[in-house]
């Protein structure tokens, strides 16, 4: 493993590791460790928030000992399944061409193979509701757009890497998107707000096909 730890405040910790499994490993070995308030694994890191009036330099050297530990120690945690979510889309989106050229697939054979998958959340991040998929079909793994976009409508299902998402809200973004949904991403006046948490599997089911 190859990680690299940098303070993040003056009461957290930034790891970044190699990927998804790595961070998983991590955060599932250094949930409830003395003085640690929260863990929150990302694709690529793990941010590590500690109590109010701890020595984080002190902190830095232990995590760098107990991260690398985790790493050795622990198999990828199951995700606690949260359930299921079923999302209705219609594949109208202005990327589709291009992820269909990038993975040698045709637009119908996208949308099969992105509606034939149980995703399932592993994380959320970038904005309230915003939730990382994985478990895709391998050959819809698609690149960032060369130019995000400055604002991407609520309820746009997109692509980036191997990941999959719905954006909750109007924001800027740099994802490949394959269609949208009427489905609500993010309500703060529903409990939990968030549609889809970590551990929910997602099922998307073609409109056109309905």
């Amino acid at each position: 493993m190859t990680y690299r730890l940098r303070p993040a405040g003056d009461r957290a910790a930034l790891v970044a590791v190699d990927g998804l499994d790595e961070a998983l490993r991590v955060a599932h070995g250094l949930v409830g460790l003395r003085d640690v308030e929260d863990v929150v694994p990302a694709g690529e890191s793990v941010l590590v928030r500690f109590r109010s009036g701890v020595d984080l330099g002190v902190r830095l050297d232990e995590l760098a000992l107990l991260a690398d530990r985790a790493v050795t120690a622990y198999a990828v945690p199951p995700v606690a399944d949260a359930g299921e979510v079923v999302i209705v889309v219609r594949y109208d989106g202005p990327d589709l061409d291009d992820v269909a050229r990038a993975s040698g697939l045709t637009r119908d054979e996208v949308v099969a193979a992105h509606t034939a998958t149980t995703w399932t959340a592993a994380f959320a991040g970038f904005s309230p509701g915003f939730v990382y998929l994985t478990g895709g079909d391998p050959r819809l793994v698609a690149p960032r757009r060369p130019e995000p976009r400055a604002a991407v409508e609520p309820g746009s299902v997109a692509l980036a890497g191997d990941y999959c998402s719905v954006y909750p809200s109007r924001t800027p973004g740099g994802w490949q998107l394959i269609g949208s949904t009427e489905h609500v991403m993010w309500d703060v006046s529903a409990d939990p707000p968030a549609a889809v948490v970590p551990g929910m599997r997602v099922r998307f089911v073609d409109r056109g096909a309905a």
